[in-house]
């Protein structure tokens, strides 16, 4: 660690001089509880349907994926094609694992694809979780619902945490480059005046980078599924500026890490953590937030 604590101390002179929005507009009264994909566990996945039962149940922030369309649409979706786990096809048939890439939904308007169930096949992996018909919503509807209900419901508005699904390998064949993936979430993003309420996350530094230099008061999220043999002040060098947010999975954090975070002024908040002790452990250890398939164990905490 002696030899990269110069880059790191770097990195934190940066942070405090930076205009990113970063820990300090965040409360640390404040426990994120992050519904994944709404709540993955108890409803279908990236649905308005999920997005109601996470606030129903208290969270401080909507976890979501966005893919985009043929047409340009953008719209909640974990994969930029059908998952064999949880669709249909318009005629009722199921998709199987060995085809369901050749579903692709960038290839696809949006038109075509909301004839497309993803509510009501029984999920192998979540045995919780509430069947019904649903389609994968457009991002603009998805915000325009959640105000409503909220409202509707006496509750605060939460974030909304949108992951962008993008890889090198897939460029122009499952979704846009990045710079076209960021404008057109951010366009709806605008459209809707929502760019106070919103994370951009990815895996894919390339989004964040493209967003970072065209409107460095977003707040972002480096999701990080592995070390890759490199340290996190040498993934903070990668990305180039410091994010709001570090985003690793939670069998990842250790207290130094969370003790580098909390030092660079970055939140940490791991994914995705479906188990009452580890949520324990993780909250103890000083985490910022968590994200869960089942927000209903917050109630627990």
């Amino acid at each position: 660690m002696k030899k990269i604590a110069p880059i790191f101390l770097l990195l934190s002179v940066a942070c405090m001089t930076s205009k990113v929005p970063h820990s300090s507009q965040f409360s640390e009264t404040v426990f994120d509880k992050q519904g994944h994909r709404g709540c993955r566990g108890l409803m279908p996945e990236n649905t308005i349907a999920a997005m109601y039962k996470a606030i129903d149940l208290g969270v401080t922030t909507l976890e979501m994926d966005a893919s985009i369309s043929k047409d340009h649409q953008v719209f909640l979706s974990h994969e930029p094609f059908f998952n064999h786990e949880i669709s249909l096809q318009p005629n009722g048939n199921p998709i199987e694992a060995a085809q369901e890439k050749s579903f692709n939904m960038y290839q696809l308007d949006y038109a075509q694809i909301i004839k497309y169930d993803v509510g009501l096949k029984p999920h192998p992996r979540f045995s919780q979780q509430v069947k019904l018909a649903a389609v994968k919503p457009l991002l603009s509807q998805v915000f325009d619902s959640v105000v409503a209900y909220c409202k509707q419901k006496g509750k605060p508005v939460p974030q909304f945490n949108i992951e962008t699904k993008t890889t090198s390998k897939t460029d122009d064949l499952f979704h846009p480059k990045p710079e076209k993936f960021v404008d057109l979430l951010m366009q709806v993003i605008a459209s809707k005046n929502m760019g106070s309420k919103v994370i951009i996350q990815s895996f894919d530094i390339r989004t964040l980078q493209y967003l970072h230099q065209k409107d460095a008061t977003i707040k972002t999220a480096l999701l990080i599924e592995d070390f890759d043999k490199k340290p996190f002040a040498m993934q903070l060098k990668d990305l180039g500026f410091i994010p709001t947010i570090y985003s690793p999975a939670h069998e990842l954090v250790t207290a130094l890490l969370v003790k580098q975070c909390r030092d660079a002024g970055i939140q940490i908040i791991p994914w995705t953590v479906n188990d009452l002790a580890t949520i324990k452990s993780l909250k103890k250890m000083g985490v910022h937030g968590i994200i869960s398939d089942y927000p209903n164990l917050f109630n627990q905490l």
